[in-house]
C-alpha cells in the first residue's frame, strides 16, 4: 500500500498557543486511521489541517508540510477549494443543509460547477445515497427538508454530501458524538464498507470505537504524536507508557 496523506514536521500555532508540535504521520490509502487522545490533545487540529479548514480561524500559522496525492497543501499554489472538494469533511454533529434532501447532495455538484444536466445530477444523487445506504428508505421524499431525517439519517446524509463530489479522502470528525449505539453500530458498518474506495480518518474519543473500525491509529497528547502503530499494537502492546496509561484508562 502507499501513503495517501504524509504529515512531515508538522506544526500548528493559534496566535501564541502551540497546538500540533512537530507531527510526522504516513496514512496508507483505502484503509481507516482513527485518531485519539484526551481533549485538547490536538487531534481534530490535526484532522482539520489535511483540509486545510483551520485557515478560517485568525491567528492560525502552520509550518512543515502536509502532503496529499503527491503535493504538499501548504504551498502557494494550492487551490484551496479543490483541496477540499478532495478532502471531504464530516463534523460531530450532522449538519444538512435547510433544503431538501436532493438538494442537499447536489449541492457540491452544482457549486463547484461538477454537473449541470439534471440528469447527470439525479444519478450522482441516487448513487451517493445508495453509497451511504439511504436511497430505499429515502427515495420517495427527496423533496422533503433534510432536517425531517432522524440524527442517523442526516449524518449519512453529510457523508453522501461529500461522496457526490468524488473525494479521495474523507475525515470523519467524532461522527458518532451525537448518535445512539444502535445508530453509531450503523455508522460504523458504513465506514467500513466505504473504507474499499476511500481513505477515511477519524478523529473518536470512543477507544472501542477505534479498536473496532480502523487499521492504524495514532495516539496524540499536548499537540504531539505519542505513538503510531497498527490498532492492534496501539491497544494491546503499545511502546510507549503513556499510551499505554491511556488506552488502560489510567488517565484521559
Amino acid at each position: 500500500m502507499s501513503a495517501k496523506i504524509q504529515i512531515k514536521n508538522f506544526n500548528l500555532w493559534y496566535t501564541d498557543f502551540h497546538a500540533l508540535k512537530d507531527v510526522n504521520i504516513s496514512v496508507e490509502e483505502k484503509r481507516i486511521t482513527a485518531m485519539i487522545g484526551p481533549s485538547g490533545c490536538g487531534k481534530s487540529t490535526l484532522l482539520r489541517a489535511i483540509n486545510r479548514i483551520n485557515d478560517t480561524i485568525e491567528g492560525v500559522r502552520v509550518n512543515g508540510e502536509i502532503i496529499v496525492g503527491g503535493k504538499n497543501i501548504y504551498s502557494e499554489n494550492t487551490d484551496v477549494d479543490i483541496l477540499r472538494r478532495n478532502v471531504g469533511m464530516v463534523f460531530q454533529r450532522p449538519n444538512p443543509f435547510p433544503i431538501s434532501i436532493y438538494e442537499n447532495v447536489a449541492f457540491g455538484l452544482k457549486v463547484n460547477g461538477i454537473a449541470s444536466r439534471k440528469s447527470v445530477i439525479d444519478e450522482t444523487v441516487q448513487q451517493s445515497l445508495e453509497a451511504v445506504l439511504l436511497w430505499d428508505d429515502i427515495k420517495h421524499k427527496l423533496k422533503k427538508s433534510a432536517l425531517t431525517l432522524t440524527l442517523e439519517q442526516q449524518q449519512r446524509l453529510c457523508i453522501a454530501r461529500v461522496i457526490a463530489v468524488k473525494p479521495q479522502i474523507i475525515l470523519l470528525d467524532e461522527p458518532c458524538s451525537s448518535l445512539d449505539p444502535v445508530a453509531t453500530q450503523r455508522i460504523e458498518e458504513l465506514m467500513i464498507q466505504l473504507k474499499d474506495i476511500y481513505t477515511i480518518v477519524i478523529v473518536t474519543h470512543n477507544m472501542q470505537q477505534a479498536a473496532r473500525v480502523s487499521r492504524d491509529t495514532a495516539f496524540m497528547l499536548l499537540g504531539e504524536l505519542i505513538e503510531f502503530a497498527e490498532t492492534g499494537k496501539i491497544f494491546t502492546n503499545p511502546n510507549r507508557k503513556e499510551t499505554d496509561d491511556y488506552v488502560s484508562g489510567r488517565f484521559g
